[in-house]
């Protein structure tokens, strides 16, 4: 995509409020969208080679959809916190080692993908967002569940391959969380307390590839009470 190309699709965007410029090899955010009146809703900048996000981004402040996956990002901009109305973040497939506390700010996020990245710490200025609804923290090197995670409103939460050791058992806090994926980590059965097993609302537990075999996993005591809840949901879907 030429500069004609990414110009054409400039001047459609305003009318739209639609940006795709993906694949297309970019080091730089295209220029002129630093001067760009503020009227994108969705902007899909993903699968080229950004190392990181200028300030300016911070200006479109009517972005509900933000991708930026496949690109080369080591750190998020903060400015991302100005975005106030996003709903969608897409940031797998970049190189993310930390996240910016700013993005406690997005409260009217649903879908957070970080899928991916070397994010070594669980972000827990997520914790709090009353409308997050899933959140793919898989592929990362996050080693421990902190205990503010009782505070996160998701229904899903996916931690398939860290390296999680550590599961606070605040998790069984979470008003909403019905799905939570933990394969392949490096957690003992004895991580699976009563309490997250019986006070917990969670319904599927995804827990295969981890320090311990199944028959340690079904002789905990509360996996009863959760293979109740979880043979309740498969009924209702059938």
């Amino acid at each position: 995509m030429g500069n004609k190309q990414i110009k054409q699709h400039l001047e459609t965007a305003q009318k739209t409020g639609i940006l795709k410029i993906s694949l297309q090899r970019l080091q730089e955010f295209p220029p002129q969208l630093k001067t760009y009146p503020n009227v994108l809703k969705t902007l899909d900048l993903s699968q080229n080679r950004f190392e990181h996000i200028p300030d300016e981004l911070g200006r479109l402040t009517l972005l509900k959809h933000l991708n930026l996956s496949g690109n080369r990002l080591v750190e998020l901009n903060e400015v991302v916190g100005e975005l106030l109305k996003l709903e969608v973040l897409l940031l797998m497939d970049n190189m993310l080692t930390k996240l910016p506390k700013t993005l406690a700010n997005c409260v009217h996020l649903k879908t957070v993908n970080l899928s991916n990245n070397q994010l070594k710490e669980f972000p827990s200025m997520l914790c709090g967002l009353k409308h997050l609804d899933v959140l793919d923290l898989s592929r990362n090197k996050i080693t421990d569940v902190p205990a503010e995670v009782g505070q996160l409103y998701v229904t899903e939460l996916n931690l398939n391959q860290n390296q999680i050791s550590m599961l606070a058992e605040d998790i069984a806090d979470c008003p909403k969380l019905k799905t939570l994926r933990l394969e392949e980590n490096c957690l003992q059965a004895s991580a699976f307390t009563p309490r997250i097993l019986k006070d917990s609302k969670i319904s599927n537990l995804a827990v295969d590839g981890n320090l311990f075999n199944s028959k340690q996993f079904t002789d905990l005591e509360g996996y009863d009470v959760y293979m109740e809840r979880y043979t309740a949901v498969k009924k209702k879907m059938f």
